[in-house]
């Protein structure tokens, strides 16, 4: 099993790479032909490649070093590595749109002309690259937030590639000029509007907030009808990465009871915890009379 969570790790690191290297190479071909055909829609779409290759490269060695084993200093291991880099790629592609629509607003202002033939020949160029890259990735990103982040990057980029072919064409056979600052305009409110997700679900995750799906109270409510059960209280619930949900909590028993039989409630309520609420690493603290002054607390982390 080990063997082949190593082997999956393995090649979506070689996809990144790929996808990385045909990244850069659309930024220096985007680069050039936005300066020679002077469309700002085309230097967007290349500084948007910039900012997304970087961000990939990112994710590979976030994601390389995420798999480090625990250590005394850092004892949930390194996982959460990877959740800093998505936030990290969500807010210089925010980052980015913002200094894009800057750009375009002075675009806007004072038109300038531009050469659509060769905007849409490195456009088209750079469309079938993210294409590619897509592809690429396509399978893997529900399988981890870096490598989602990285997806979303180039699904912008495939989309903003198609508009600037299109309005390339538009201005190579209509001399249409505006259009390149308002294709600008319109990718970046697009990209924006899809990466807020992320970066949303990236500062949950880091701000230990209860995770989606999980109601606290009805936790509560269904650990208080087990055998044995007072209450429970100091309730957690958060997420380690996209992927792990932890809880911890007292357990206050209603009576006095052996080791043997507390260990039966406590593998009970882990079970319980484990099949209806699909949380997988449970620390419970079981106890009798214990905290009864906090008996109606809980932390769920929001």
């Amino acid at each position: 099993m080990a063997h082949n969570h190593s082997y999956c790790n393995n090649i979506q690191d070689k996809k990144l790479i790929w996808v990385t290297v045909l990244n850069f190479s659309i930024t220096l071909v985007q680069i050039a032909g936005g300066l020679i055909s002077n469309s700002l829609s085309l230097l967007s779409d290349a500084l948007h490649n910039l900012g997304d290759s970087s961000a990939i490269f990112i994710a590979l060695l976030a994601g390389k070093r995420s798999r480090k084993k625990p250590d005394e200093h850092r004892t949930f291991g390194y996982k959460r590595i990877e959740v800093l880099a998505a936030l990290l790629n969500t807010v210089v592609l925010i980052s980015i749109c913002i200094f894009l629509f800057y750009e375009a607003y002075q675009r806007f202002l004072e038109p300038e002309p531009i050469k659509g033939k060769v905007m849409f020949v490195m456009a088209t160029f750079g469309l079938l690259a993210n294409l590619i890259s897509v592809l690429i990735l396509n399978k893997d990103k529900n399988h981890s937030l870096n490598i989602k982040a990285a997806y979303i990057h180039l699904l912008g980029d495939t989309l903003s590639s198609i508009a600037v072919i299109l309005g390339g064409i538009a201005i190579w056979l209509f001399d249409i000029i505006w259009l390149d600052p308002l294709i600008t305009t319109l990718v970046g409110i697009y990209i924006i509007y899809h990466t807020w997700g992320i970066a949303k679900e990236t500062v949950d995750i880091l701000m230990q907030s209860t995770p989606v799906g999980i109601d606290v109270n009805a936790i509560k409510e269904r650990v208080e009808v087990s055998d044995n059960v007072d209450n429970i209280h100091h309730l957690h619930v958060w997420k380690l990465d996209d992927v792990e949900t932890h809880l911890e909590a007292h357990i206050n028993l209603n009576k006095n009871i052996d080791m043997v039989n507390m260990m039966i409630i406590k593998v009970s309520i882990e079970s319980l915890l484990k099949e209806e609420f699909g949380i997988n690493h449970i620390t419970l603290q079981m106890g009798y009379d214990c905290c009864q002054n906090d008996s109606n607390l809980i932390h769920s982390n929001e």
